[in-house]
């Protein structure tokens, strides 16, 4: 049922005001005498309980006989509406027409807009998946330094997101005396497979280099309580752990 309107708006002040619009508007199919007469008691005691509420919205129920259109539209009470706020700053074609909520012009402008073609768009993977490859080979001969680069090349252009670059990245780094930076790469490893064991010993690794024992040794006790999990489960961490390296 359409929302009624509030029981305290001044429509409902003067029962027979009350009467003309709701006759004009079709709120009422049958029952107006009923109605009129619970308006006629609000318009005498102008007070209500909330026994008297709930009879009243029970009367209006039935008598509403458009359901799918608000009562104010109905009684032609106008609606509140707040102004968009200014934008503080010029707004470009697209910001003017996001502003509006012009869902229209915004869907022209994003069907004429390329932004990326698709040309671009394949050129760029394959970039990427070549600095990946380059990297690999680096790790593979021992050029560790190389191999920082290239992976980085991979992780910063971010269309591709792969826990094994973070695992080897992080070797490298501890290959190459940072093991705060490799430190974060295991970490990151984690954050992009949770599961993944090689990430919680590459942060063993890093957190005994830099003399945190007693961390390292905690990380060693949790990734073996998780492999022994897994191999209980089916043995998928081993699985996890030969893939990604």
């Amino acid at each position: 049922m359409a929302a009624l309107i509030s029981l305290t708006s001044p429509v409902f002040s003067i029962s027979g005001k009350f009467e003309e619009m709701t006759l004009k508007s079709g709120l009422i199919a049958d029952g107006e005498g009923e109605l009129v007469g619970w308006m006629r008691h609000v318009d005498a005691s102008r007070s209500m309980n909330q026994e008297n509420t709930r009879d009243l919205v029970a009367t209006l129920a039935p008598l509403q006989n458009k359901p799918d259109i608000q009562s104010y539209v109905m009684l032609g009470i106008p609606k509140h509406e707040e102004a968009p706020a200014t934008p503080q700053h010029p707004l470009s074609p697209m910001g003017d027409v996001c502003h509006r909520m012009d869902l229209t012009t915004i869907n022209q402008i994003l069907v004429t807009t390329n932004e990326l073609s698709f040309q671009e768009w394949t050129q760029q993977m394959k970039d990427t998946l070549d600095a990946r490859k380059r990297g690999d080979l680096a790790f593979r001969d021992k050029d560790f330094r190389t191999a920082i680069y290239c992976y980085s090349q991979f992780i910063d252009v971010g269309t591709m997101i792969s826990p094994t670059v973070y695992g080897r990245r992080s070797l490298c780094y501890l290959m190459c005396e940072q093991p705060d930076a490799a430190l974060r790469d295991a970490i990151q490893a984690q954050c992009v497979l949770p599961d993944w064991s090689t990430a919680f010993y590459m942060q063993a690794v890093a957190l005994a280099k830099m003399d945190m024992h007693k961390d390292a040794a905690d990380m060693l006790n949790e990734v073996a309580a998780i492999e022994d999990k897994k191999h209980k489960g089916g043995g998928t961490g081993r699985w996890h752990f030969f893939y990604f390296i």
